[in-house]
């Protein structure tokens, strides 16, 4: 009991991973939900466990998708190679951008994250010898991945990419879980909550900040990669801040300080736009209207309201009892 109490959070990861092919009826869709699942918890490391409010996570996503279409236009790595060089690319970006926005705090900080959001976009828009310019990269080719002399993955919007990206999913989210829960994650927590204190303590704050960094690049930069595979192009919106946008409100709805909130956020983004588009274009509307809700109302986000009403429940049941014995 122990053991399944220490890793709930993966067992609960594990059968969301095992429902969406029962709740979708399309693989590329259950791919999304994961790569943005993916993104999330990125950003919920910052956010969540370190209390920095980025705008950058779009730079690491498009660092991430223009890496993987370099590579497999321009050289013959093999598809494990450049799912990691797209890692580390998204790492080496993420230490740049956090060295020169870590300096400040505040509106300061989140402004500093926008405006390089901004240059990574337009870098990105003035080399098009590398990156296709206004275009993006088009027609990135299908890299088949072989194990033992078979040939896997033929489909990128099949359910055999589902299972692939499922299994990086997983691997991905229980390291992410150690490191939150280990003593560097404690100390994230610390930061965020009384930064002068960890300061006092002799903790180098920027130092572990700047970590945190390229940890939540790495990842969200693999969710870039992945997404340019499966659709087979690195558009030159993949970097705008419009990502760091949707990575942001599915965080955010999701709930912060929880790395499984970070997957119910991105299952409800998903699929309520797959369900509601078709119902009404303006959709995003009661997307906005649930967003105002959880910033009045819900601030731990939907896993938050979950608690609370498991919580209630437990009290209910444990009250019962009692209330039957009263003379």
């Amino acid at each position: 009991m122990e053991l399944l109490h220490k890793h709930r959070f993966l067992l609960l990861a594990l059968a969301a991973v095992l429902l969406l092919p029962l709740l979708l009826k399309s693989g590329s869709l259950a791919t999304e939900v994961l790569i943005y699942a993916l993104a999330a918890l990125a950003c919920n490391v910052l956010l969540g466990y370190t209390g920095l409010l980025s705008f950058g996570q779009g730079i690491f996503f498009g660092a991430g998708s223009y890496a993987l279409g370099i590579a497999l236009t321009r050289t013959s790595l093999s598809m494990p190679l450049t799912l990691l060089l797209a890692m580390l690319v998204g790492a080496l970006v993420a230490a740049a951008v956090g060295w020169l926005s870590i300096r400040q705090k505040g509106v300061y900080f989140v402004m500093l994250t926008l405006a390089l959001a901004q240059m990574f976009y337009f870098l990105a828009y003035s080399l098009p010898d590398w990156t296709g310019g206004d275009n993006g990269l088009l027609n990135i080719p299908t890299l088949p991945l072989t194990a033992f002399g078979h040939t896997l993955l033929p489909n990128k919007t099949s359910w055999e990419y589902y299972s692939f990206v499922a299994i990086i999913f997983l691997i991905v989210f229980y390291l992410l879980q150690r490191i939150v829960e280990s003593i560097f994650g404690r100390t994230l927590l610390a930061i965020r909550d009384n930064p002068a204190r960890a300061t006092a303590i002799g903790y180098n704050i920027r130092l572990f900040k700047l970590v945190a960094f390229m940890v939540s690049g790495a990842t969200t930069a693999l969710a870039g990669a992945l997404y340019a595979m499966m659709t087979g192009i690195a558009p030159l919106t993949s970097i705008n801040y419009h990502i760091s946008e949707t990575i942001l409100v599915i965080t955010v709805i999701g709930g912060t300080g929880n790395l499984f909130a970070s997957v119910l956020g991105a299952a409800l983004y998903v699929i309520a736009s797959d369900w509601l588009s078709d119902l009404w274009p303006r959709w995003l509307l009661l997307f906005g209207l649930l967003l105002m809700v959880v910033s009045l109302y819900l601030q731990g986000g939907l896993w938050g309201l979950c608690e609370l009403v498991f919580k209630r429940a437990r009290g209910n049941r444990a009250d019962s009892p009692a209330k039957e014995h009263k003379p």
